[in-house]
């Protein structure tokens, strides 16, 4: 997987039909191929092919010479390009089966089907750019959200690389006093600050954790659950968040069956938003497979709006669906504030925040909005220019390299050896390697690189 000695090739947009569409090529014999398959339109090119310009002419299959597509193609020399590598890009029309016959000659010309992620792969490998940069690649590409993708390109412009080239900077300094001090503890060295070193490192590791938090839900977005007992406007509710028809509504209850996922952006935040069954007893074997799965949707939720119908008094049903939320942060969403109101609702979990909506008319909603925004973020909702680490194997790296760190503190504090006090200073350097990919190991790269799609 890790030959840099081969041509690698591959369709680089999405399947489907579209305007363009591009085969890649990344490796030695990229210009070669090229010069097989591309005929250009007005006869031959008196200087070759000029890296970083486009040439207009067409795809001919060596063997028959049949014309496959009118195509523009790039040629761009070593090193500047994505992989560090000759890059050949052939922009073709968007029809599968144009560029699959494009690629299937690619491969016969010479070149293999590249793996998932490989292109940018071998921008890493080739030091074009680090690990947590590649990652950035993919997040950009699956951003939901402006923010999220200001964030993904924070990362990909190395802003997070830095600041962890630093603090690992300074613990190899530290490594490599504690080392000297065991190896030659005859010898006189310079004083070093052991105990504010590793505090300086902790306090650092510990702001770029707290600054995860807020940058997980930028990536990931908030799983909302929209629970409630049947008819009391779930579904509705759904459609007046996302602006469309998207859930079907009767008044008939237990229309909904199955839970419903899609997704809106507030103020930069992603909610995913999960329009569930109706909570309730019922013999239909159906309609309970959809309440268990409104359950299991509640139990995975980040936060839970609570629908209960304000024209109606609370019943036992709406208690109920009350005790399965009161675990995780809650909204009371009352729904039918156009009706004449039956009851105020205060003493269904009245520490949660309670607000009167109409699904139907829409009055409310934008306070609804406002109030989701404050329950994720407490009203604090300006997005840091400081990096901000959102991948979670970023997160789970600077945790261990922070214990690591204050382990090392504690060992210093209690008067332990220097060698017990270097094993965790070590361990905290060679995790945050893991993150620019200093310390990355095979496995861990084709982990990384599996959640990449083949033409990226």
């Amino acid at each position: 997987m890790y030959s840099l000695d081969d041509t690698i090739a591959a369709i680089s947009t999405p399947i489907g039909q579209g305007g363009i569409g591009i085969v890649r090529l990344s490796g030695p014999e990229a210009l070669a191929i090229a010069r097989k398959l591309f005929v250009p339109a007005r006869g031959e090119l008196a200087d070759g092919f000029v890296s970083h310009r486009l040439y207009y002419g067409h795809i001919v299959a060596p063997r028959s010479g049949r014309i496959v597509d009118e195509v523009l193609l790039c040629y761009m020399r070593a090193p500047c390009t994505y992989t560090r590598q000759d890059v050949v890009e052939i922009d073709a029309h968007g029809g599968i089966v144009a560029l699959r016959e494009i690629l299937s000659l690619c491969l016969e010309s010479g070149a293999r089907l590249a793996h998932e992620g490989e292109f940018t792969l071998r921008a890493f490998l080739n030091g074009r750019i680090d690990l947590a940069q590649a990652e950035a690649v993919l997040d950009i590409v699956t951003a939901r959200t402006e923010s999220a993708l200001r964030i993904a390109m924070q990362q990909l412009g190395g802003h997070l690389s830095r600041r962890i080239r630093e603090i690992r900077a300074r613990l190899l300094d530290l490594l490599a006093y504690l080392e000297a001090s065991v190896d030659f503890p005859e010898d006189e060295l310079p004083p070093h600050e052991v105990e504010a070193d590793l505090l300086l490192a902790e306090g650092e590791l510990a702001e770029l954790l707290r600054q995860a938090e807020r940058g997980m839900i930028y990536r990931q977005g908030v799983r909302t659950a929209i629970v409630g007992r049947p008819n009391v406007g779930k579904s509705s509710l759904l459609n007046r968040l996302l602006h469309t028809e998207r859930a079907i509504v009767t008044p008939i209850p237990g229309t909904t069956r199955d839970t419903l996922e899609e997704t809106i952006a507030l103020e930069g935040i992603p909610f995913v938003l999960i329009d569930t069954a109706g909570i309730s007893e019922t013999q239909d074997t159906i309609e309970r497979l959809g309440v268990e799965r409104s359950r299991a949707a509640l139990h995975g939720a980040d936060l839970a709006l609570v629908v209960v119908d304000g024209s109606q008094p609370p019943d036992e049903a709406d208690f109920q669906v009350a005790a399965l939320a009161a675990t995780r942060p809650t909204i009371v969403v009352v729904n039918k504030s156009d009706l004449p109101p039956a009851s105020d609702y205060a003493t269904l979990l009245p520490e949660a925040e309670h607000i009167a909506v109409s699904a139907l008319s829409g009055a409310g909603i934008p306070a609804l909005e406002k109030l989701l925004v404050e329950t994720v973020f407490s009203g604090q909702i300006a997005l840091s220019d400081e990096p901000l680490v959102s991948n979670p194997r970023h997160r789970e790296i600077l945790r261990r390299a922070r214990e690591h760190i204050l382990e090392a503190y504690r060992a210093r504090q209690e008067g332990r050896t220097t060698d017990l006090l270097a094993i965790d200073v070590t361990e905290a350097v060679n995790a945050l390697g893991e993150i620019t990919g200093e310390t990355a190991s095979e496995e861990l790269l084709e982990r990384i690189f599996a959640n990449f799609c083949i033409g990226k």
